[in-house]
């Protein structure tokens, strides 16, 4: 349970762009052991491949966005979260476009495609990084912090004007069962104004009732609902799950956050990082060295083992 994962074969999707409403089509690629999470822009001949790593986040507007030099692939948060909740640590992500596909808006078409190819296990341990101490980062009214525990759980609260959003709060202990049944299916959702906006400059040119809940003052524009009712905030925590997962490990820690985004979360890593007294990082070949985390959980993982191919 406790080896690193990949791919049993490959996986190929097509979907269109959330901002330029373009077909894009993914494949995604069994990985080495130790390679972790990488995207390559095959529409780019002499791009360089690109870790999915959160020293290489160059934007946070509206989604997450790693690159180099002006070579960038947007929107992976939905594709990391999914990888994150169903314990895939290596994988070469090859994508002909800047951004990746947005499917329904959420994790779950990934967490499927997963589910029906199924994960092999690798001859090299996982590593996690256990928290030792609290760590936080505050911007306006927004905050997100790390703080011990002895296993991974997310805590967060939303609080929007939106009377049909208003304030949600959930909170979890993660594994991947409890992600797939609770997280994954979350979509990303918006104000029916700014989608106007963004589409009259250009942007959002993809997004559609197919995607994304679409919301104006008073009610929910898609005919079909929501999905659940606290789905904005589960969608929330669905993104952050993406965004901490390029730390490059899992997380043994209690993430509670307060009107986060992918900003604050990505500051919260770095502000982990620089912060080395606050962490350690463990595997089966290399044990804790302080006895009280000795006894972390490790998250779960169990259900793409069971997959036949």
């Amino acid at each position: 349970m406790n080896l690193q994962r990949t791919l049993k074969k490959e996986i190929f999707c097509s979907s269109i762009g959330l901002h330029t409403g373009r077909k894009v089509n993914m494949q995604i690629n069994p990985a080495p052991a130790g390679t972790g999470i990488v995207f390559l822009r095959k529409d780019l001949p002499n791009a360089r491949p690109i870790l999915a790593d959160f020293k290489s986040v160059c934007d946070t507007t509206m989604a997450t966005t790693i690159g180099y030099d002006g070579v960038t692939v947007s929107t992976i948060e939905h594709l990391m979260s999914a990888f994150c909740g169903m314990g895939l640590d290596n994988a070469l992500v090859e994508i002909d476009s800047f951004e990746v596909p947005i499917m329904d808006g959420s994790a779950r078409p990934f967490v499927n495609m997963l589910k029906r190819v199924g994960t092999r296990p690798q001859g090299k341990f996982k590593k996690m990084l256990v928290i030792k101490k609290p760590v936080s980062v505050k911007e306006g009214e927004g905050s997100a912090m790390l703080l011990p525990s002895n296993e991974f759980k997310i805590t967060y609260d939303i609080d929007f004007k939106n009377k049909i959003i208003g304030r949600q709060s959930y909170s979890f202990p993660f594994s991947d069962k409890n992600y797939e049944d609770h997280i994954c299916c979350a979509r990303t959702f918006g104000f029916l104004k700014e989608v106007e906006f963004l589409q009259a400059r250009g942007l959002g040119l993809g997004g559609s009732l197919d995607n994304a809940i679409i919301l104006d003052d008073d009610r929910v524009i898609n005919k079909e609902g929501l999905r659940m009712p606290d789905e904005f905030v589960k969608h929330k925590i669905l993104d952050a799950v993406g965004d901490l997962f390029l730390l490059g490990m899992p997380i043994i820690g209690h993430f509670v956050a307060h009107r986060s985004g992918h900003r604050l979360n990505n500051l919260l890593l770095r502000e982990l990082m620089r912060q080395e007294s606050c962490w350690e990082i463990i595997s089966e070949d290399h044990p804790p060295q302080s006895k009280e985390f000795k006894s972390c959980n490790i998250p779960s993982f169990t259900i793409l083992d069971a997959v036949q191919i």
